[in-house]
């Protein structure tokens, strides 16, 4: 059924920006290739913990910028604030409990996904490289939990606090320098607070942006890996495509060939 005038002029309405971003970035069809392009036939749910993670990722930072509209980075008010969210604010107890759970969701889905990769084999060449990413990813992330875990500034997050920056102050060599860093001083007080709140919304979220999106490059250019028990996996012949349905039209019947290759 041929398109109306009307309903023509509507959809290069809603494309013009979309056509307008294409001609000048290509950012567009490089999305669409993204979403669309081929993968392997026999991959099954389990490779949708990739995906999974960075939907987790994405709600983290979402939920964290709306966070930051109300906490109050300081000793004196940092609990309060965290109270206020969750008593006051309109669905600030949901948002606080999507941020607050969802962190253990994201770092549960990062070790799965680690997990899956590694008992699959698609760390192997040529993906060594997206292994490396992908422990940097998993070590940034928990250090993400770690300087998340002290802005309530409540007696559960200053001690684990302690106890956690002692564990990284036993460190040779490095391990004294790095919990002076950590704290801000010689005890933990408001230098580390801020601290923290710089490395949790600034520097730590920066670098696993980067990180995930070269992962996420590494992804597109080497492909998605089959199972291992798969006959692609094993070196064999891919499995054939299943044969076109019939449409219930009569298809011509082809001419016979003799041995030379010429009709009869």
């Amino acid at each position: 059924m041929p398109k109306s005038a009307r309903r023509r002029q509507l959809e290069q309405a809603v494309l013009l920006p979309l056509d307008w971003i294409e001609e000048r970035t290509g950012i567009v069809g490089g999305v669409k290739y993204f979403l669309f392009r081929n993968v392997p036939r026999d991959i099954n749910w389990m490779q949708t913990l990739g995906a999974a993670t960075l939907t987790a990722f994405l709600v983290q930072a979402t939920t964290g910028v709306f966070l930051a509209m109300y906490y109050k980075p300081d000793p004196e008010n940092a609990y309060s604030s965290i109270q206020n969210i969750t008593h006051d604010v309109t669905l600030g107890w949901l948002v606080r409990g999507m941020h607050k759970w969802g962190a253990s969701v994201f770092i549960i889905l990062m070790f799965l996904h680690m997990g899956r990769v590694f008992l699959f084999g698609a760390y192997k060449y040529p993906r060594e490289l997206n292994w490396i990413v992908g422990v940097l990813l998993l070590a940034t992330g928990l250090f993400e939990g770690l300087t998340g875990y002290l802005l309530p500034f409540d007696q559960t997050a200053y001690w684990a606090t302690v106890v956690a920056i002692n564990i990284n102050g036993t460190a040779p060599f490095v391990g004294p320098y790095l919990a002076s860093l950590l704290r801000g001083g010689a005890e933990i007080g408001p230098d580390t607070l801020s601290r923290f709140y710089s490395l949790h919304m600034l520097l730590i979220p920066g670098a696993l942006i980067g990180l995930i999106g070269l992962h996420l490059y590494l992804v597109v250019r080497l492909g998605v890996s089959s199972p291992p028990w798969s006959r692609e996996a094993a070196g064999g012949e891919p499995e054939p495509e299943p044969p076109p349905a019939k449409t219930g039209l009569v298809q011509p019947r082809p001419r016979a060939t003799s041995l030379r290759g010429r009709p009869d």
